[in-house]
C-alpha cells in the first residue's frame, strides 16, 4: 500500500508512450538528469530518486505527453530506473506525420520568423530581407510541431513524407 505523502509534494513523472516523439527536450530540461532519451532504441528512462519533482520537463514536452502523478517511491539502497519502450508503429502506406519532414509552402509563408523562435531545437532561420529565404536543418529537426503551432494563421507549414535528404533544406520566397 503507497505511504500517504504531504500535500507539498509534487509527485512523480509519467509519461504517455504512445504521444512522445522522443524529441528529448525533457531530458535537456531537467535540471537533474534523472531522464535519458534514447532515439535509436526507442526508449524513454528516468532515474526515479534522481528526479526533484521540479516539472521543468513537463513544462517542456512539445507534446505535452509529461505528467506529474501523485505518487511516493520509498528511498533504497538501488537506483531505481524506470525504462519505457515506445511502441513499434502499425504498418501504413502513408507516413504517420511525425515521421515525416516539415515543408513550406512559400506561396502561404510571409517569412514572420514566428516558426524560428518557437522551434525548440533552432532548427529554422528566416531570412526577411536580403535572401527572402526560410530554411531548416533536417538534422536538427525533431518533427515536435512547434513551427506548426505557431503558424496557425497562414498555413504555410505542413508534414510531407521524408525523401530521406539530410543537411539544410532551403524555401526562396518568390517576388
Amino acid at each position: 500500500m503507497p505511504r500517504e505523502y504531504p500535500a507539498r509534494s509534487r509527485g512523480h513523472v509519467e509519461i504517455d508512450m504512445d504521444a512522445c516523439i522522443l524529441c528529448g527536450l525533457c531530458s535537456r530540461k531537467c535540471p537533474s538528469g534523472a531522464i535519458t532519451v534514447n532515439r535509436a532504441a526507442g526508449t524513454w528512462s528516468i532515474d526515479r530518486m534522481g528526479c526533484v519533482q521540479c516539472a521543468d520537463c513537463t513544462t517542456g514536452c512539445p507534446k505535452h505527453c509529461l505528467q506529474m502523478q501523485p505518487g511516493y517511491t520509498p528511498p533504497g539502497p538501488k537506483k531505481l530506473v524506470d525504462v519505457y519502450q515506445k511502441p513499434q508503429p502499425e504498418q501504413k502506406e502513408e507516413a504517420a506525420p511525425q515521421d515525416g519532414k516539415i515543408v513550406n509552402d512559400m506561396e502561404k509563408c510571409i517569412l514572420c520568423g514566428l516558426c524560428a523562435r518557437k522551434c525548440p531545437q533552432e532548427a529554422i532561420t528566416v531570412d526577411r530581407k536580403e535572401s527572402r529565404t526560410w530554411a531548416i536543418d533536417r538534422s536538427a529537426c525533431v518533427q515536435c510541431g512547434a513551427c506548426m503551432d505557431a503558424c496557425l494563421k497562414f498555413h504555410a507549414l505542413s508534414f510531407a513524407p521524408d525523401d530521406g535528404a539530410a543537411g539544410t533544406e532551403t524555401y526562396t520566397k518568390p517576388v
